[in-house]
């Protein structure tokens, strides 16, 4: 079996690199922000003015990437959003930075995302040899998951040493590294006459809703995620902040320990997938995955009350997170022939994150004005309930944790089940 390709290490690094800047800008730019608003809902929309326009131009993005060269299309996206970071730059050099000009930017990175991401997949699909696919996604998971713990903390020492635009000229410098890592990988293309392309935006999104409904099994995996996106939006990257904090007594040493093992076991569960053996039935990595981290990582989340039980909590939800993306990658990579792959894998991502900004918003008002409340009433069920989370601030957001880590191991074990999911099995054996 062929071993991963050394284009494929540069170009995989080159990118973990330009993440790395990326996410201390994203991060020194929430400080900067908060310390301007003092609003929570300002944070929030840092986040929605990304995924929206993520979500809206992936579905039609799909045949402009399958058309055009992935290589320029990597340097283009990249170099317009480092544009935009040049700009916030400028602006808080001159003291003109606004909070305006910070979400027109996340806009406009959502924008070029949408054509970077797919790109970015089908290089990687161009890259790693067949055999290897779960690898390189174990890879991404590491070092997306090594980002996300590195990151506060390089951020945090730059803002400390030089203030918020050592931490932006910083990410620029992360940016030209990314794009040398790009230019000097040499990426064949696939054919463009083997099969035709077209050129119409609309007949392109037509083609690949037309192979998700042939693929139906795809289909309802990508759907499956995107209802695991929404339950991760409604809890984990919603609401375990507050319910931590309120249970801890507004430690947010706790909080921080618990978000670092969560990163953390990101890490070990993308180290796992990538030099472990080879895995067997890809369906069991997603779905199976996924139930283990609804079932042990929520259920715990949610009982728990000290710092011990969350961790372990956070362990069992992250470790299999690597596994699920793994085994999603490796049935696409196989099922999608290379000139159907921009297409598909935009609408995909347009689908998986279709949920996340409804989690968002969702999660938040559930938690101050339905689940809370509750908990606080002396009904039968709430009473109940008591005795599972306990009482007080932030016993009606663990029930919440109750209900994703049922509800998703749940959907997890019927979605295996499923007829058009089983049919997949003969198509990558």
């Amino acid at each position: 079996m062929k071993k991963i390709t050394r284009n494929y290490f540069v170009f995989w690094f080159g990118q973990a690199v330009s993440q790395l800047g990326s996410s201390m800008t994203s991060f020194a730019l929430t400080i900067w922000i908060y310390k301007q608003t003092g609003l929570a809902m300002s944070l929030s929309l840092l986040s929605f003015c990304t995924y929206l326009p993520y979500v809206m131009v992936s579905i039609f993005a799909g045949g402009f990437v399958d058309r055009h060269s992935k290589k320029a299309i990597l340097i283009i996206a990249d170099t317009i959003a480092a544009i935009g970071t040049a700009s916030i730059f400028l602006g808080f050099q001159f003291n003109m930075l606004s909070t305006w000009q910070i979400y027109c930017v996340n806009i406009i990175t959502g924008f070029m995302n949408a054509f970077q991401s797919p790109a970015a997949s089908i290089v990687t699909g161009l890259l790693v040899p067949d055999g290897q696919y779960e690898k390189a996604s174990g890879l991404n998971s590491f070092s997306s998951n090594l980002i996300t713990v590195a990151a506060p903390v390089f951020a945090g020492m730059l803002m400390a040493f030089g203030g918020l635009k050592v931490v932006v000229l910083i990410d620029l410098l992360t940016f030209l590294f990314g794009v040398g890592a790009v230019l000097s990988v040499s990426i064949k293309e696939p054919s463009r006459q083997k099969k035709k392309v077209s050129k119409k935006t609309f007949e392109g999104l037509t083609e690949g809703v037309s192979f998700l409904r042939e693929n139906k099994g795809l289909l309802y995996i990508i759907l499956n995620m995107a209802f695991i996106n929404f339950f991760s939006r409604l809890t984990y990257e919603n609401i375990l902040s507050p319910m931590i904090l309120s249970r801890s007594g507004g430690n947010s040493t706790v909080f921080g320990i618990v978000s670092g093992v969560l990163g953390i076991g990101g890490i070990i569960g993308g180290i796992l997938v990538t030099v472990g053996k080879k895995k067997g039935n890809p369906l069991k990595m997603i779905f199976f995955s996924a139930a283990i981290s609804f079932l042990l990582g929520d259920l715990l989340m949610g009982v728990g009350r000290n710092l011990m039980v969350w961790c372990i909590a956070g362990l069992a939800a992250s470790i299999p997170i690597p596994f699920i993306m793994a085994g999603q990658n490796l049935i696409l990579y196989r099922l999608v022939p290379i000139h159907m792959q921009g297409r598909v894998f935009s609408l995909r991502n347009a689908v998986q994150y279709s949920t996340i900004p409804v989690g968002i918003l969702l999660g938040g008002y559930l938690a101050d004005y339905v689940f809370e409340p509750f908990m606080a009433s002396t009904c039968e069920l709430s009473l109940i309930l008591k005795k599972i989370v306990g009482t007080g601030a932030g016993s009606g957001m663990a029930v919440m944790f109750l209900c994703t880590g049922i509800l998703g191991s749940i959907l997890s074990c019927v979605a295996y089940r499923n007829k058009y999911v089983q049919s997949i099995k003969s198509h990558i054996s």
